[in-house]
């Protein structure tokens, strides 16, 4: 961490954005691992299993972490996951997280 003072720059506000992951990423501990993730760069929010196979949720924090997140979950996701598509939506500027932490929801 940097020193504290400066005013956020634009860009550095929070952002919240939904995901869907979809390929290979059931049974293969992807929502632990993108718990791990989330907790690492410090992002709230939400994974869960979907009945169609995909991993859903909703990711929340300053906006160069959320991008962050977002390239894991469309490139790396958990060892033995094969991702096919990331799509994300509903991208907007919050004033304060909504969620106290990632949680994987059932």
């Amino acid at each position: 961490g940097g020193g504290g003072g400066a005013a956020m720059a634009d860009g550095e506000g929070l952002v919240s954005v939904d995901y869907e992951v979809h390929g290979k990423v059931q049974g293969v501990f992807f929502r632990k691992y993108t718990q791990g993730e989330a907790k690492r760069l410090g992002i709230v929010g939400w994974v869960q299993n979907t009945s169609h196979g995909t991993v859903q949720g909703q990711i929340q924090g300053p906006t160069a972490r959320v991008r962050e997140l977002q390239e894991w979950l469309r490139k790396i996701g958990s060892p033995q996951s094969r991702i096919s598509r990331a799509e994300f939506s509903n991208e907007k500027k919050i004033q304060a997280l909504e969620h106290k932490e990632f949680q994987i929801l059932k």
